[in-house]
C-alpha cells in the first residue's frame, strides 16, 4: 500500500503518498477523529489506554463514550489503511492491551522529522545545515497541534515544539553568518524578535549580522533595544555575552569579522537548546562584571561611574545597586523558559506603566507580546494569570491602542472558554479576565463590556478579595458611560474605591478613586469637593511617585477656571496642560483634546470659534481634532460662512462614543443644531442630554466643560 504521512505542525492532517502537502489528503472526518489521531501522535508510538482517551476527549464523558472512541478508531483505520482486507489486523493504528497506539515510522510524522533534522543539522557542513534547516522550517503550517491548543494533553508537546522551532530559526541565522551572508539573516531575525523579544541569542545574532554589514550604529542600536527589553521591562541585566559583544563592536574587535576565530576572553557561546533562548551567566564569570561596560549596562537611565572613580555612597546609588544585584540573582536562579519568569514580567510591566510617558507606552507594547508568549504554552491558567496580572488602574474611557485592546480581549475570551466556569479554583482568574474585557472594551458600544463588568464585580464580591474587587470596580467604571447622567453612579464607584483601597493599602486604586470622584463631583457642580479630591490625589501621587496623576489634576484646574467664568486664564491653563500631556503615553486621551477644550471654552463663553479654512502659507497645519472632528466641523464651517456644509456635517453626526465626553459631544450637537435652526437634530441631542439636566456638560471628564446642561435643554436667543 501507499505510505501514510502525518502532519501536526499546524492543523492535524494525514496524506497518502509523499506528504508535506504533495500527496492526497485523507478524509479524517470530524474533530474528535482528529483529536484521537493527534493524541496518539503525542504518545509517540506508545499505547494510550481507552480510559485515558475518554478523559482527554470529554470534560464530562457521555454514556457510551468507550463505544464512541471505538467508532472513531474504526473510522480512522478505514481512512489510513483503505486497502486492508477485512478481519485482518491493523498495521498502523493498532490495538495493544488496554488501548491503542499509532505505529507510525519516525520519518512519517512531520514533528518527528523536524526534531531529527534539527539535531542532525548540528553535525553537517554549513551549506548542508542551512538547506536542512530551511526545509525543516518549511514544514510548519501554523502552531503545532493548532486546533487542540486548549487541551491539557497537547500542552507540553506544543510548548516543546514551539521552543524547537525558535531554536531552528536562530540556528538558521547563525548558519547564514557562518556562510558570510549576514544580509540574509537580518530580516528574519528582526521579525523573530518582534514576536519573541526575550531571546538573547537572537539579539546577539542580529547585532552581529548588522555589524558584518558595516552597520556599526545599527548594531549598537539593537543592543540598546535589547537592554531596554531585558533590563527595564524584565528586570534583568543583559548576559555577559551581550555586554562583551557591545564592547567588541565599539572597539572593532578583529574576531567579529572571523566567525571561526574564538572571541578573546569570551566563554564559548552556549548551545541553542538552553531554555527558550535565554543566555545565562557562566559560573566562571560573575553576573555583575559590568562596571567597565558602556551603555548596555546602564539600565533605567542610571549612569555608572568607571572603576577608577568609586561611586558616591548615596541612597540613589544604593537602590540602583540593590536592584541590579537582585535582578541578576533572579536571572541566574529562575530558568529562562519558566512560567514564573513570564508571570513576573507582567508584574514589572504593571509597575512600569504607572511611571507614565515612555514607560506606559513600552508596558503596553510588551504586554501583548507577553500574552502571545503565554499562549504558546497552551496553558489557560498561565495565560489567565498573565492577562489578569496587568491590573493597572485606568481613568480614561477611550483606548490608547484599539488594535492591541482587541487582541487582548480576544485572548481573554479564548482563555475564558478554556477555563471551566463552575470550578471554584478558577473563579479569581475568570474574574480578572472579565475585568480585563470590561477595561479593554471601554468606549465601545454593545453588550459585552457591561456584561463582563457586571460578572467581574459579582465574582469579586463573592470572593471577598479587596484587590480583585478594586480591579473589577475599575472595569465597572469603564462601562459607566453608556448614557448621559451617570455621574452619581461613578461618584459611588469612586467612593467605594477610596474606602476599600485606604483600608487595604491599595495606593494606586485609592488614587484612581479620588480621580473618579474629582470627575463626578465636577460634573455635579460641586467644585469644592472636586478640589479636595484633586489635592488628595496629588499628595498621594507625590508620595508614591505616580507622575501621570498630575496630568489629570492640571487639566481639572483649567476646567475650573472655565466653570468659574475666567475664560482667558482657562485658555492659558489649557495650553499649559496640553504641553504636559505630550509624551505622557496616552494617545487615546491626548489626540484632539486641546482643540476640543478650546472649542468648548469659546462656545461656553460666547466667543468666536476659529474657522477652518485651508491654511495660509506660513500659518502652520490645521488643528488635529482627532476623534472629535465630527462635532467640531459644524462650528468651524459656520464661522467660515459655509452654512449649507455645516448643516450637512450636523446631519452626519453619529451617536457619541460611550466615554467621559459623551455629554460634551451631545451639548455641542445641541448648540450646533440651535445655531443652524435644525429642530429635529436639536431635539435628538436634548433627548440624550436630559438625564444629565442637573450637571455641568462635559465636566464629568474632569478636563473641560460647556457649562450647565440646562442651557442646552431650553430655547434661548
Amino acid at each position: 500500500m501507499v505510505g501514510v504521512v502525518f502532519g501536526v505542525l499546524g492543523p492535524t492532517v494525514a496524506f497518502a503518498g509523499a506528504g508535506d502537502g504533495d500527496g492526497r489528503e485523507l478524509a479524517l472526518k470530524g474533530p474528535r477523529h482528529r483529536a484521537v489521531l493527534a493524541r496518539l501522535i503525542v504518545a509517540r508510538r506508545r499505547v494510550v489506554p481507552v480510559a485515558r482517551l475518554v478523559e482527554d476527549l470529554w470534560t464530562e464523558p457521555p454514556a457510551g463514550a468507550v463505544g464512541a472512541v471505538q467508532t472513531f478508531v474504526a473510522a480512522l483505520r478505514r481512512a489510513l489503511e483503505p486497502d486492508r482486507p477485512p478481519r485482518t489486523p491493523a498495521r498502523l493504528l493498532v490495538t495493544d492491551g488496554p488501548g491503542y497506539a499509532l505505529r507510525a515510522a519516525p520519518d512519517t510524522v512531520d514533528a518527528w522529522r523536524f526534531e531529527a533534522a534539527l539535531a542532525g543539522a548540528a553535525d553537517l557542513p554549513a551549506p548542508a545545515a542551512l538547506s536542512t534547516l530551511e526545509e525543516a522550517l518549511g514544514w510548519w503550517r501554523g502552531p503545532a497541534y493548532a486546533e487542540f491548543a486548549g487541551e491539557d494533553w497537547s500542552r507540553a508537546e506544543r510548548a516543546r515544539l514551539a521552543e524547537l522551532r525558535l531554536q531552528a530559526v536562530e540556528r538558521r541565522a547563525e548558519t547564514l553568518l557562518v556562510l558570510g551572508r549576514p544580509a540574509d539573516a537580518v530580516p528574519d531575525l528582526d521579525a523573530h524578535l518582534t514576536d519573541h523579544p526575550w531571546r538573547e541569542n537572537a539579539w546577539r545574532l542580529l547585532a552581529l549580522a548588522l555589524y558584518r554589514q558595516h552597520r556599526q550604529g545599527d548594531a549598537l542600536a539593537v543592543l540598546r533595544r535589547a537592554r531596554t527589553v531585558l533590563a527595564n521591562q524584565l528586570g534583568v541585566d543583559p548576559s555577559p555575552h551581550l555586554r562583551h559583544l557591545q564592547s567588541d563592536i565599539l572597539t572593532h574587535a578583529p574576531h567579529l569579522d572571523h566567525p571561526s576565530q574564538p572571541a578573546p576572553d569570551n566563554p564559548p557561546q552556549p548551545p541553542l537548546t538552553q531554555g527558550r533562548g535565554e543566555l545565562r551567566a557562566q559560573p566562571s564569570r560573575p553576573a555583575l562584571d559590568d562596571q567597565a561596560q558602556p551603555s548596555l549596562t546602564q539600565g533605567r537611565g542610571e549612569r555608572r561611574t568607571q572603576p577608577s572613580q568609586p561611586a558616591p555612597d548615596t541612597a540613589t546609588d544604593g537602590t540602583a545597586q540593590l536592584w541590579t544585584q537582585a535582578a541578576a540573582a533572579y536571572h541566574r536562579t529562575v530558568a529562562g523558559g519558566a512560567r514564573t519568569r513570564l508571570h513576573s514580567t507582567i508584574g514589572l510591566l504593571r509597575n512600569l506603566a504607572v511611571t507614565g510617558g515612555a514607560g506606559l507606552a513600552e508596558a503596553r507594547r510588551h504586554r501583548t507580546a507577553a500574552i502571545a508568549a503565554a499562549e504558546e504554552f497552551a496553558d489557560p491558567e498561565l495565560t489567565a494569570r498573565v492577562i489578569g496580572a496587568y491590573d493597572v488602574p485606568a481613568i480614561w474611557t477611550r483606548a490608547d491602542d484599539p488594535t492591541a485592546a482587541a487582541h487582548i480581549v480576544a485572548a481573554a475570551e479564548r482563555t475564558l472558554e478554556a477555563l471551566p466556569p463552575g470550578t471554584p479554583a478558577h473563579a479569581p482568574a475568570r474574574c480578572r479576565l472579565l475585568a480585563t474585557i470590561a477595561l479593554e472594551t471601554r468606549g465601545a458600544t454593545g453588550r459585552r463590556g457591561p456584561e463582563a463588568a457586571r460578572e467581574a464585580e459579582t465574582l469579586a464580591r463573592r470572593l471577598d478579595d479587596p484587590a480583585l474587587l478594586a480591579f473589577a470596580l475599575n472595569g465597572t467604571f469603564m462601562q459607566s458611560c453608556t448614557r448621559a447622567g451617570l455621574a452619581p453612579r461613578r461618584d459611588a464607584i469612586g467612593a467605594e474605591l477610596v474606602e476599600l483601597s485606604a483600608r487595604h493599602g491599595l495606593v494606586t486604586y485609592e488614587v484612581l478613586g479620588h480621580l473618579i470622584r474629582l470627575q463626578a463631583r465636577a460634573a455635579l457642580g460641586d467644585l469644592d469637593a472636586a478640589d479636595h479630591h484633586a489635592a488628595t490625589a496629588d499628595r498621594l501621587a507625590e508620595r508614591h511617585e505616580l507622575p501621570l496623576v498630575g496630568v489629570f489634576t492640571e487639566w481639572y484646574g483649567a476646567l475650573r477656571l472655565s466653570a468659574t467664568g475666567q475664560p482667558a486664564a482657562a485658555e492659558e491653563a489649557y495650553r499649559a496642560a496640553a504641553t504636559r500631556l505630550e509624551g505622557a503615553g496616552m494617545p487615546g486621551l491626548e489626540r484632539g483634546l486641546l482643540p476640543l477644550a478650546l472649542l468648548c471654552l469659546r462656545v461656553t463663553h460666547g466667543h468666536p470659534v476659529d474657522p477652518a479654512p485651508e491654511p495660509e502659507p506660513g500659518q502652520g497645519p490645521r488643528p488635529d481634532w482627532g476623534p472629535y472632528r465630527p462635532w467640531a466641523e459644524p462650528f468651524t464651517l459656520l464661522e467660515a460662512g459655509r452654512r449649507t456644509e455645516a448643516r450637512t456635517a450636523l446631519s452626519a453626526l453619529p451617536e457619541p462614543s460611550h466615554d467621559l465626553l459623551y455629554e460634551a459631544c451631545c451639548a455641542l450637537e445641541a448648540e450646533a443644531a440651535r445655531r443652524l435652526g435644525d429642530r429635529a437634530a436639536l431635539e435628538r441631542a436634548r433627548d440624550r442630554l436630559r438625564p444629565a439636566a442637573a450637571e455641568l456638560a462635559g465636566a464629568g471628564s474632569g478636563l473641560l466643560t460647556l457649562g450647565p446642561v440646562e442651557r442646552y435643554l431650553t430655547d434661548r436667543r
